[in-house]
């Protein structure tokens, strides 16, 4: 897999060049020598932005390995175009030619791994191409690991015995290589080495540890037992009971730590998600923007007041920031440092604002926000200031949704949870979505967000 992948990628960007000259250009026999060395620079390119395309495919969503050969691809595409507009030779190539080629290459790209997968699934479910996993441990972590591995049936892992340290600690007194039998087979499995050629058994490929961390004398027992195995193995440290976010692994002054709490807003990522920001708040505006200009005046002809309402609500780690909207109370003056939410048939919406509260064109301005870098296009909804105060102090990790920039949709919306929050358990509901999207975030979920915004996202019955 190593060096046949990027081979076969290479092999499809060039076929894609050629059919695609050949599609353009019939009067053409032959690619010309310009466009077959941009051809190659793209192969080259590909291999250097590969970010762990080429590791094995087992441990991967086979969804997030195809969202990676499109980035991949496209970032490749996009750095072949630069490199001609920095060089203005961009004239010297066909751009019917390079526009089909992309094109053609992504999916050739795409079709090249749902070949590939659907081959090796059909291996699998004839139980070749499969690794063994024991388990290590007892209780709710294994049961859980064991769970993880049956639904995702399409990485090859089989769980084949569950053991503990305890029986392991044979292997560590010299005793024979201990051998489990398999359930339901005539086979077995050994954790220790071969003891003679006529031993049939099958070495076990991965050991996962699933011990806690207090349980330092099992997890040197069965290391110690294991010493002499050839298979992976793995310590699975028990996240499940912890509440992360974005965790992963830092090195910091040279010291590995598991983050537990963490911001993806830095880094590549956050150069992503700034990218993507940016890019779809100005196509939005330009396009949006009669409309925003046709509210503003509708507002200042049907009732007294500014167009635009400004709050202060928190923003990326908890920073105060403006946060614009239209106008669509009557002017009035709260009591103190209250901030009373929006009911339904509340007597100081205007007629103009209720009907751009239920359709949420009052909330336009807010790409404003996000050009300004205060807020993105998708992440969970900002709050009023007061309602922070109220509510983190009921909400368990109410303020780890400030990891994050706000936005103007988010994965609670979509779901449903928008609108009035009038009482604790509504409040729960919305940080559990906005905390799931903050750990599972990528470019793909942000655009399957503001995909479903635009069908289900602008009129909601919680919308008032």
């Amino acid at each position: 897999m190593r060096y046949t992948a990027p081979a076969l990628d290479a092999l499809v960007i060039g076929v894609c060049g050629l059919l695609s000259w050949q599609w353009f250009h019939a009067d053409h026999s032959r690619l010309p020598h310009n466009a077959a060395l941009l051809v190659g620079a793209a192969c080259l390119i590909m291999q250097a932005f590969s970010f762990g395309l080429y590791r094995s495919w087992r441990f991967d969503e086979f969804r997030r390995l195809l969202a990676t050969v499109a980035l991949v691809w496209l970032m490749t595409a996009g750095v072949l175009v630069l490199w001609l507009f920095v060089t203005k030779t961009s004239t010297d190539y066909s751009r019917l030619w390079f526009g089909g080629w992309v094109a053609a290459t992504l999916l050739g790209l795409v079709l090249l791994r749902l070949l590939v997968y659907s081959v090796l699934r059909w291996l699998r479910s004839k139980g070749y191409n499969y690794k063994s996993v024991v388990l290590v441990g007892q209780g709710d972590a294994v049961q859980r690991m064991e769970q993880c591995v049956q639904q995702a049936s399409w990485s090859g892992l089989r769980v084949v015995a569950r053991v503990m340290p305890s029986e392991l600690a044979a292997l560590a007194h010299g005793s024979p290589a201990l051998e489990l039998q398999l359930p339901e087979s005539s086979h077995s499995i050994r954790l220790g080495p071969e003891q003679s050629p006529a031993n049939r058994s099958r070495p076990v490929d991965e050991v996962w540890l699933c011990l806690p961390f207090s349980d330092e004398a099992g997890i040197h027992t069965a290391l110690h037992a294991l010493s002499d195995s050839t298979a992976n193995i793995r310590f699975v440290p028990d996240l499940f009971s912890l509440k992360l976010i974005n965790h992963g692994v830092s090195e910091v002054a040279g010291v590995p730590m598991l983050d537990l709490s963490t911001s993806f807003m830095s880094g590549p990522a956050g150069l992503l998600k700034a990218c993507e920001d940016y890019i779809a708040a100005t196509v939005i505006l330009l396009v949006v923007s009669p409309l925003m200009l046709a509210i503003a005046l509708a507002i200042k002809l049907s009732s007294a007041g500014p167009v635009l309402f400004k709050q202060r609500r928190h923003g990326w780690n908890g920073q105060q920031i403006w946060v614009y909207k239209f106008r669509t109370m009557v002017v009035h003056q709260e009591q103190g440092q209250q901030v009373s939410q929006a009911t339904r048939e509340d007597p100081r919406v205007t007629p103009l604002g209720a009907f751009l509260r239920r359709t949420s064109l009052d909330e336009l301005p807010q790409f404003i926000n996000v050009l300004q870098g205060r807020m993105s296009v998708v992440g969970p909804r900002p709050h009023a200031v007061a309602h922070n105060q109220h509510f983190k102090n009921l909400v368990p990790r109410y303020m780890l949704r400030h990891k994050v920039k706000p936005g103007v949709t988010g994965w609670a919306q979509i779901n449903g949870f928008r609108g009035e929050t009038d009482t604790l358990e509504k409040m729960l509901q919305r940080v559990e979505y906005d905390l799931a999207y903050i750990e599972n975030w990528s470019l793909w979920l942000d655009l399957k967000i503001i995909f479903k915004t635009l069908f289900k996202g602008f009129v909601h019955r919680n919308a008032y």
